[in-house]
């Protein structure tokens, strides 16, 4: 009897429950990665993601989406250290219309309309066509975040626009010298910041070009920043073109990446980044991604940062 009330149980639930669904996806990755600007010049490299989605869809077709992210990352002296659940992201979207809330990527790090990143090398994509610059991003990612993210997009066939808006406050100490130069801590207050960016992309063919502006708002003062890109294929090779500046880097930040289809299962990658900080030297790396099927890769690279510094990493990277 207690069989066939579970049973029926079970039975309702999932037909009351059709149109929602969980899904778990994710990556990982470990090997071995060397840096010889670090103290420890070698290390593990070990990372492991898991996304877990809880997804449903109204009557009407109005889709809702909620994400957030478990991790699992190798620390400083061969220590291991996790973090999450993070903080959720939430998510409608209909026709061309999405609109992200909370956790969620900002319009320059999400690449709706800007491909920052571009085609990394090695198996840690140490080296990217944005390595040398420094803009302030916000981008989603396990943990806690300090800050609560609103971003709208809307895709009008090869027409994409996109604007997001973040509010961070936190505690900062407000503080008077008192007239024998002792600093006297008053109280705690709330120190808060915010910023908005707005972009636009426009895709023709096999080429996309992008750009994004944004403002970050401190009680010290304000920040402007933007961030240009144009990317496409052509034949067997994939490539994309960055530009950004802010008013805190001396130097406009360029850089280049691309991926060669040496054959069905393996690519060829190579990556560059100059400018920036006027201390900066120029960031470029070259390396390689060979499938092994079932969603398992080899990766590995070679490459040298803005300090000089000699780089390189070998491993496995997975997808589930």
């Amino acid at each position: 009897m207690k069989k066939i009330l579970f049973a029926t149980t079970a039975l309702i639930a999932t037909s009351g429950m059709a149109a929602a669904e969980i899904k778990l996806g994710g990556s990982a990755r470990f090997g071995l990665a060397y840096d010889e600007g670090n103290v420890e010049e070698t290390r593990v490299e070990q990372r492991f993601r898991v996304n877990i989605d809880g997804i449903t869809e109204s009557d009407a077709g109005v889709k809702f989406e909620v994400r957030f992210r478990l991790e699992s990352n190798e620390d400083e002296n061969s220590a291991i250290a996790g973090r999450g659940p993070g903080a959720a992201r939430f998510s409608v979207s209909t026709g061309g219309f999405r609109l992200d809330v909370g956790n969620t990527s900002d319009v320059i790090d999400s690449g709706d309309v800007v491909d920052y990143f571009g085609y990394g090398v090695g198996l840690t994509s140490f080296i990217e066509q944005s390595s040398n610059g420094d803009l302030d991003l916000v981008g989603f990612g396990a943990g806690d975040q300090d800050q609560t993210t609103v971003k709208a997009r809307y895709t009008a066939g090869d027409f994409t626009v996109s604007a997001s808006y973040s509010d961070r406050r936190a505690q900062a100490a407000d503080t008077l010298t008192d007239s024998a130069g002792d600093i006297i801590t008053l109280e705690d207050a709330i120190e808060e910041q915010q910023q908005y960016q707005i972009g636009a992309s426009y895709n023709f063919g096999n080429y996309t070009v992008g750009a994004a502006f944004g403002n970050t708002d401190t009680p010290t003062g304000d920040e402007d920043f933007w961030a240009a890109s144009f990317n496409g294929e052509i034949g067997a090779v994939a490539f994309s073109v960055l530009a950004t500046d802010s008013d805190g880097q001396d130097d406009v930040t360029f850089g280049a990446s691309l991926n060669y289809a040496l054959s069905s299962a393996t690519d060829l990658r190579f990556a560059i980044s100059d400018g920036g900080a006027d201390a900066n030297e120029t960031s470029f790396g070259v390396g390689f991604r060979h499938s092994l099927g079932g969603g398992v890769s080899l990766r590995g690279g070679v490459g040298q940062d803005s300090d000089e510094n000699t780089i390189a990493d070998l491993g496995v990277a997975l997808s589930f």
